[in-house]
This record gives structure tokens, C-alpha cells and sequence, in this order.
């Protein structure tokens, strides 16, 4: 992605972000307060969900702001995989969060609570509509930015999680059976555990320096030794610095480079969605049959 990406979606998002911020972290301070005024599980399961919300917007708006920093001779590629790391400890907070949503349902269907149905179904409609309003100023940027959609798709899978808690209130309301309120809130954990699974794994595999996700080596390891003149390809490495930003690494083994080999070798990884390659040519002998660098 070009810096000129960078800026523009700087100036297009920030804005859109940080309200759909200012609602959503609002409305977490009061669903989680009044989850616990109302003894609603399902209202705590939708809140740990809305900080989903939160951090994902959290994220979007660092990701913006950290990549607007220019490399340095400390940080030679920048500062973005810090989202990164922003990213794999929330995700591993909200999965902890899931697991205890679920330990508790299971604990409130051995021991039911009273539930204050008339707190629970307000603050949903509330949530409801902080969604829903949220949802409307992040659906313009999230066609331009990858940032602003992840972010987008947040909101409207909270949404969900929304009117599931009004379901379950009136479904309180109307048959008194407290059991639905640990069902709800654990069907909501169920669907949140997944979601944030993905995104821890996702997360480690870039600090891992880990091939993209959806990328095949072999496949690029093929195209690349196809080009004219190339008799082998080794110590290929293509990694990730953050989200979208791919790298490469090779040697070729080339008896007689041609003029136009590294072009034909950028276009084949602009192929594969990576922006920057590094490529050594070596002439036959050199490598040697050794996989891998040898330091002296």
C-alpha cells in the first residue's frame, strides 16, 4: 500500500472513526453498569462483545496514526506492527472474556438469577441504536479502507448481538423463565470466541513472521523459477510486516541474468499482493545445495 493510501485514508477516516468511538465506548461504560445493576448475564456477554467493538476502533484509529511515522534508523520498516501487537493482546483479553461469559452461563443454569427484565431491554434499545448509528457513519469509508471495515463489520455484528438481548427480555418478560437470559449470553460468547480465536491466530502468524494468510509459496516458488534463465530458487522468504504489507526475500540462481530479470521478478510478487522483494542473483556453484545463509 502506497503512502499516498496511507494519507488518504488518514483524512478520509479519522473522523468516522473517532465518532463511531466516542458512541460505542460511551455506551460500554453503561451496558456494563447496568449488566451488573440488572443481573443480566446476556446484557455483560453483549457488553464484552461492544469492547470488541471498542478495540477494533481503537486499533483502526492507531493503525492510521502509527503509520504516519516515518522509518528510522531504529525502526527500519516503521512503526505499523505495532498494530500487530495491539492487536494479539486484545485478542487474547476478549477470548479470556469468552471463556468466563460461557463459565458463567453454565454457573446461572445450575443456579438461576432474577433478572430486572425492564433495565436489560432498555439499555439493548439503547445499544441498539448506538449501533445503528455507528454502523451509518463507518458504511462510507469502509469501501475505501480495510481499517474502517473491519471496524464496520464489528458494529454490525454487535448489532446482532443487540437485538438478541431485547429477544431475550421480552421473552423473560413474557414466560418468566430466567434460563434464557444464560442461553442467550452464551450463545453470545459462542459466537464471539470464534471472531477473536481468528484474529489471535491471525495476529501471531504476523509476529511469527509467517507466510500470509491465503498465500502459496509453492506457487510462487514455481512462477518464480519459470522465468527466463532462472535454474533455482532458494532461501525464499515472504513474511508480513502488518496487516496487507507483504514482503519478499530470494536468491535466484541465474547462469546469465537477463536485463529485465528483476522486473519480471517484482511483477510475478505484485501478482501474489506483495509490495516490496529483495532479490539476490547468484551464479551457479555459489549456493551450493545449501539451504539457508552461511555466516562466517
Amino acid at each position: 500500500m502506497s503512502e499516498h493510501g496511507h494519507s488518504h485514508g488518514a483524512n478520509a477516516n479519522t473522523r468516522q472513526l473517532s465518532l463511531a468511538l466516542a458512541l460505542t465506548g460511551t455506551f460500554l461504560i453503561i451496558e456494563v453498569i447496568y449488566g451488573f445493576l440488572s443481573g443480566s448475564l446476556a446484557l455483560l456477554s453483549d457488553a464484552g462483545h461492544m469492547l470488541t467493538d471498542v478495540m477494533a476502533l481503537v486499533l483502526s484509529l492507531f493503525a492510521i496514526r502509527i503509520g504516519q511515522r516515518a522509518a528510522d534508523r531504529r525502526r527500519t520498516f516503521g512503526y505499523r506492527r505495532a498494530e500487530i501487537l495491539a492487536a494479539a493482546v486484545n485478542a487474547g483479553a476478549l477470548f479470556a472474556i469468552g471463556l468466563y461469559i460461557l463459565f458463567e452461563a453454565y454457573r446461572r443454569l445450575r443456579e438461576p438469577v432474577e433478572v430486572q427484565t425492564a433495565s436489560m431491554l432498555v439499555v439493548a434499545v439503547l445499544g441498539l441504536l448506538v449501533n445503528l448509528i455507528s454502523a451509518r457513519i463507518l458504511v462510507g469509508g469502509s469501501q475505501d479502507s480495510l481499517n474502517v471495515k473491519s471496524a464496520y463489520l464489528e458494529v454490525m455484528g454487535d448489532l446482532l448481538g443487540s437485538v438478541a438481548v431485547i429477544v431475550g427480555a421480552l421473552l423473560i418478560r413474557l414466560t418468566g423463565l430466567t434460563w434464557i437470559d444464560p442461553v442467550l449470553g452464551a450463545l453470545i460468547g459462542l459466537w464471539v470466541l470464534p471472531r477473536t480465536w481468528t484474529l489471535l491466530r491471525s495476529s501471531v502468524n504476523v509476529l511469527l513472521e509467517g507466510v500470509p494468510e491465503g498465500m502459496d509459496l509453492d506457487a510462487l516458488r514455481t512462477d518464480l523459477a519459470a522465468l527466463p534463465g532462472v535454474q533455482e530458487v532458494h532461501d525464499l522468504h515472504v513474511w508480513s510486516v502488518t496487516s496487507g504489507e507483504h514482503n519478499l526475500t530470494a536468491h535466484l540462481v541465474v547462469p546469465v541474468p537477463t536485463a529485465d530479470l528483476l522486473a519480471q521478478v517484482h511483477e510475478v510478487a505484485e501478482r501474489y499482493g506483495i509490495e516490496h522483494s529483495t532479490v539476490q542473483i547468484e551464479p551457479p556453484g555459489v549456493h551450493a545445495g545449501q539451504e539457508g545463509h552461511v555466516h562466517p
